[in-house]
């Protein structure tokens, strides 16, 4: 049966080859460039724009404003920045929380009276060449008078800051509480040892290989205009653009082709789309667009900027007794997503007995481009703070770090175990996990280790983090079966791939239900025309979601083809075998496969569908161990071993699923020692624009992982799928500023762990 087996990915020979189908190699020869005129201010009122010069420019067709978008009764794009509840699917997050604030400001497709962040879409430029639009947008004159900006969340929220939207008091455009707080503060009044700090996990990019890109063209005929863009879910990209432009959503018809990367921040609408797709309607002519590169450090959408205030009340001999939290995220200069705070406070007490606890969840508007989902979404940021307090606590009391985590980690006896925020953990062996890692990192050969670094020179230090992920993501979902007479199976799902290999694993899926070699099923996905539900790809959702509809979806075939092989070989339904894809009866010698049987119905093909909507609990977890050298003269930090034990639940492809780790781990180390700096804090101003002044970690940067898979079987699902995806990031950061802490004897360095910020921090000891 191929599930289980590490079959290289059907995928990579193509992709590798050169013969990808991305956007931009698609978009017709003879469409019409756009090139988008941006803001050069992070706040600032616009008092004119002066586009007569660029629209006389030669082979211009079109310099379109917000005054061509008000003319157009184009409307803002609402983003649903408020997401389906962990627990109930049917009701919003944050509404169970009494006294909410809530607010959608609605993202316009281009500047009209202000602007709110650098990079901006004031105008959008087309002509006959890239060039000519280029030359055209830089012909544009626009007033402006500028505004004072805010681009941190507590300067945002604090008192006398700019308001950047009318109607939203103090910036803050969500406010939340959840927990027992009565009884966290009895909690925290009786403990023997409160431990607390700020935890700042820095603004990121999302850096996805393949910059965005987008393309449409309107079909008069049809009255259907079809937009192509990368995207992590076509189906929501279609609704969202439809209800922009204000016509029924079968004039829309949305196909994402092969995407490079996503990481969350192409789940939601980006203003281009919704550019291109406009212009195409109004022009009659196909319309494409491409960002540069800097283009996509101040427009795509920004990740993390998130940071809590946790504190953790303990009792003398180390166990928790309470935990609270504030949690702040910079939303940006639109509501495009609140997903980050509310999967971060549902996981902040992450796999410890935590008796009560009290979160406190805000979004702050700021002047900068807005911040969305990114891999883990407030899964890394939870537990970074909890681990971090943790060692913290740990150095307090005199204990073992690993003894204060024995001591707190929810035992797998006690499953299921419901966290004070209504998660309720169904399987996870965490403290199995935990010494399962600590043994495949040597941690009690460390010290020899150490000495060996100090001899050089060298601080040396090891950090642990063990986490747990939350069953979330847009809960609908449906896939399609067919079996064609021709010899192949044909898969429709709603979710799609962004780079995490899902032709590999849903064609292996699929081929070990039906008995069918692997290389007779195909897979169709990112494609409205043939795919009207789904809920795309992002938290861990894909295979848990599918790949349950792939095996009732496949069940029912089976059941057609039973019935179909009954009539034709005689005897009953209930007496057909189907092994190997062959169907026999008693009462023949005879079978048939699946494509005969296809080939004897109406239409030659044997199709069934199944469909999912509400929550499929599963929770990821595993721990992290990270040990690291550091150059006292220099600050350098590096990373000498890293091991993880993930527990995904069973993997479909054990080999894809060490690869989505190692991304993972990649990802969480640029966060943790490289990545940020992005805008000024002072002025909003863009200040990380390229790669040559934003690093990203290299394979020079890293060691080589040693990672290794666990199950404690759910029964949540019957492909015993936890999700894969994010593992190797949630715990990343935690584990390697632990680690940089053991080595520095500094608690307080922030991310990114320059080295420049490690040297000070070691000069700062006494």
């Amino acid at each position: 049966m191929p599930i289980g087996h590490p079959i290289r990915r059907v995928e990579d020979l193509r992709l590798l080859t050169g013969r990808g189908r991305f956007t931009d190699d698609l978009a017709p020869k003879d469409a019409l460039h756009g090139v988008v005129l941006r803001s050069p201010h992070a706040h600032a009122r616009i008092l004119g724009i002066d586009a007569a010069a660029a629209r006389a420019m030669p082979g211009v067709i079109a310099v379109l404003t917000a005054a061509e978008a008000a003319a157009d009764a184009l409307r803002p794009m609402r983003h649903t920045p408020v997401p389906a509840d962990a627990l109930d699917a049917k009701m919003p997050a944050f509404n169970a929380a009494e006294g909410a604030t809530i607010h959608d400001t609605g993202h316009p497709v281009l500047a009209g009276e202000r602007v709110r962040h650098v990079g901006e879409a004031v105008a959008f430029v087309v002509a006959e060449t890239l060039q000519g639009a280029r030359d055209a947008a830089e012909a544009i004159e626009v007033a402006y008078e500028p505004l004072p900006a805010v681009a941190e969340a507590a300067d945002a929220l604090a008192p006398g800051a700019p308001e950047i939207w009318p109607g939203i008091p103090s910036n803050l455009c969500l406010e939340a509480e959840f927990g027992d707080r009565d009884a966290t503060e009895a909690a925290f009044a009786r403990a023997a040892l409160v431990v607390g700090d700020r935890f700042v996990n820095q603004r990121i990019a999302s850096c996805h290989m393949e910059p965005r890109s987008a393309f449409a063209a309107h079909d008069a005929a049809r009255g259907v205009t079809v937009v192509t863009a990368g995207s992590q879910g076509a189906v929501r990209q279609r609704a969202d653009l439809a209800r922009a432009l204000g016509v029924p959503i079968e004039a829309i018809d949305f196909v994402s082709p092969d995407t490079g990367g996503g990481f969350g921040s192409r789940t939601n609408l980006h203003p281009e789309t919704l550019l291109v797709a406009w212009a195409a309607r109004r022009l009659g002519r196909a319309v494409r667009w491409t960002a540069t590169r800097s283009e996509g450090f101040v427009t795509d959408y920004g990740a993390r900027d998130l940071a809590a205030l946790a504190e953790l009340a303990l009792d003398a001999e180390g166990r928790i007794l309470g935990f609270r939290t504030d949690m702040v995220m910079a939303v940006g200069a639109f509501t495009v997503s609140y997903v980050p705070l509310s999967n971060g406070f549902r996981v902040s007490t992450t796999v410890y007995r935590v008796p009560v606890a009290h979160a406190r969840t805000r979004g702050a508007l700021t002047n900068t481009v807005p911040t969305a989902p990114f891999r883990g979404a407030g899964r890394p940021e939870a537990m970074f703070a909890m681990e971090r307090l943790l060692d913290m606590a740990a150095r307090r009391l005199g204990l073992d770090r690993v003894e204060i985590r024995r001591r707190n980690l929810v035992p797998r006896a006690a499953l299921p175990w419901r966290n004070p925020f209504g998660l309720t953990y169904d399987s996870g062996d965490f403290a199995g996990n935990m010494e399962a890692a600590l043994r495949a990192a040597d941690w009690g050969g460390f010290a020899a280790r150490r000495e060996g670094s100090a001899a050089r020179g060298r601080r040396r230090g090891i950090g642990v983090a063990n986490y747990v992920e939350s069953p979330v993501g847009a809960p609908r979902e449906r896939v399609v079966v067919r079996v064609l007479a021709e010899g192949r199976v044909e898969v429709l799902a709603g979710t799609q791939s962004t780079g995490q290999g899902h032709e590999t694993t849903f064609a292996q899926v699929v081929a070990g239900r039906l008995g069918v070699p692997m290389e007779a099923v195909s897979l169709v996905t990112g494609d409205t025309r043939r795919i009207a539900v789904g809920g795309g790809t992002h938290s861990d959702r894909s295979m848990r979601l599918a790949g349950t509809l792939l095996v009732e979806a496949s069940a029912r075939v089976l059941e057609e083809a039973r019935i179909a092989a009954a009539a034709r070989l005689g005897g009953e339904a209930a007496a057909v075998t189907l092994e190997d894809g062959i169907a026999r009866t008693p009462a023949s010698n005879r079978g048939l496969d699946l494509f005969e049987i296809a080939a004897g119905l109406p239409g030659g093909v044997i199709e069934r569908a199944a469909e999912f909507n509400g929550r499929m609990p599963a929770y990821p977890t595993g721990c992290a161990v990270c040990e690291l050298e550091v150059e006292p003269e220099t600050g350098a930090v590096a990373i000498v071993r890293y091991t993880s034990v993930d527990d995904v639940g069973q993997p479909i492809n054990p080999m894809i699923v060490d690869g989505q780790v190692h991304g993972g781990i990649a990802q969480g180390a640029g966060q943790a020692l490289l990545e940020g700096g992005l805008f000024d804090a002072g002025s909003g101003q863009a200040v990380g624009g390229s790669f040559m002044d934003y690093a990203l970690p290299r394979a020079a940067d890293l060691p080589a992982f040693a990672v290794s898979l666990a199950e404690d079987p759910t029964a949540g699902n019957p492909l015993r799928v936890k999700g894969g995806g994010e593992g190797g990031i949630t715990p990343a950061a935690a584990a390697i500023l632990n680690a940089l802490a053991d080595a520095t004897g500094c608690d307080s360095i922030s991310m990114p762990a320059t080295p420049a910020r490690v040297r000070a921090a070691l000069e700062a000891l006494p």
